[in-house]
């Protein structure tokens, strides 16, 4: 049986979790009995896009969960420690539904965090979830089709408040036409929906393309010959970093076309991989955590210390996944899925005392206490699920400036 993590010093611990996935913790499912002297493990799942097209995420993530393990072990869960099994959705639909199989059907979970990409998040719930207690939280799913499930959480808001965000962008820079062409799957179709609904000019071009394509060309010059000179990409990074190549080889400048994007256009990939300068002016809307705040900069400064890089918001989302499901666990009445389902949203609620670390939430309820108890202000902002498993929006909007990304300001909703 594992022993407590704070045998460990932080720096041991991080290694081995970023080596083994966290095996080195796995315990007994389910939180049973140490035996004497010993303690319990709680172990959960987490459905994470370690390959494929969704990446990047990926390893954002893992950085994000492997802080959070880190500072929840040093502090407990009641009687033991939490463990997380990780498992790879190959960024596909298939892969999330086999990845969750093994982790609900064969090891038990009764707490699945995952995953990355909406259509992937939808797909584990149905195939998977639906039917069941087991708790789904995904770290980084946010097409507005989720809010339509509200047995399916999500800690990064709904892609509806982007959309706006990108609408009134795009207004306020004078253009009244522009090109879209997005993604399809949930997430594409869902953005798309939502930018349609608010933007109150006219859209000339409009079009989905396909995943993992080896050239958009016809996409590029169709975008062209729409005569709009506002470009907006719903998609992720390795098909925009295509995307732009070949505006930029067809000759399309940025200079007489202004690009926008939804939170997947965003990364280092693109910048390394599209020319110098070639999408210079582009204006994109991500989720955003809560810079501001305390707790972010503590988070923010552990992960640079560690990593050599500062997080993003994903990296917040996934920790903050992983601090409400021990949450959950210390204040449930007992390791199931049913029992954490009656608290996983309590948690977050702005009925409790506000704590910012799970430290400080762990003080309140180690003695009985309850999930009402407690407001658990994660490092990504206030979290608050409401009834359909949706959290607070808060929004950063950065600009292309000298081919690097630069904050330009915040929108919250």
């Amino acid at each position: 049986m594992a022993s407590h993590t704070n045998s460990f010093d932080r720096r041991d611990f991080l290694k081995i979790a970023g080596v083994t996935g966290t095996a080195a913790l796995a315990g007994c499912t389910g939180g049973g009995s140490g035996g004497d002297g010993g303690s319990d493990t709680y172990t959960i799942g987490m459905v994470d896009a370690q390959t494929g097209s969704l990446s990047e995420f990926g390893t954002r993530n893992e950085r994000g969960r492997t802080l959070a393990l880190s500072d929840v072990n040093d502090v407990g869960v009641k009687d033991g420690t939490l463990s997380l099994s990780v498992e790879d959705s190959q960024s596909t639909n298939q892969g999330g539904v086999s990845a969750a199989q093994k982790l609900v059907n064969q090891s038990g979970v009764p707490f699945l965090i995952g995953t990355v990409g909406s259509g992937v998040s939808i797909a584990i719930y149905e195939s998977v979830i639906k039917g069941t207690d087991v708790v789904q939280l995904s770290q980084n799913s946010t097409g507005p089709k989720l809010t339509d499930y509200p047995g399916l959480l999500r800690m990064s808001p709904t892609g509806k408040t982007q959309s706006s965000a990108i609408a009134d962008l795009v207004s306020k820079d004078g253009h009244d036409s522009v090109a879209l062409t997005y993604i399809n799957n949930e997430y594409g179709s869902g953005i798309a929906d939502a930018f349609r609904s608010s933007f109150s000019g006219e859209i000339a071009y409009d079009a989905a393309h396909d995943q993992g394509q080896a050239s958009y060309s016809s996409v590029i010059t169709a975008m062209h010959q729409s005569g709009a000179d506002a470009w907006v990409f719903i998609t992720y990074q390795p098909e925009f970093t295509t995307m732009a190549q070949e505006a930029y080889d067809q000759g399309y400048s940025n200079e007489d076309i202004d690009y926008y994007g939804a939170d997947s256009v965003k990364g280092t990939k693109v910048i390394q991989n599209t020319p110098k300068g070639s999408i210079d002016g582009m204006k994109v809307v991500a989720p955003s955590a809560a810079v501001d705040q305390d707790n972010y900069k503590q988070f923010a400064s552990a992960f640079t210390d560690e990593y050599g890089s500062e997080p993003t918001a994903w990296s917040a989302y996934t920790y903050d996944c992983v601090v409400t499901a021990a949450l959950s666990i210390q204040v449930a009445d007992d390791f199931t899925g049913k029992a954490l389902s009656d608290v996983v949203r309590d948690v977050t609620r702005p009925e409790g005392q506000k704590v910012k670390t799970y430290e400080a939430a762990h003080d309140v309820v180690a003695d009985g206490g309850s999930a009402s108890d407690i407001d658990y202000q994660g490092v990504s902002g206030p979290i608050d699920l409401d009834e359909n498993g949706d959290p607070e929006a808060y929004l950063q909007v950065f600009g292309v400036q000298d081919h690097s990304y630069v904050s330009t300001g915040f929108v919250s909703t």
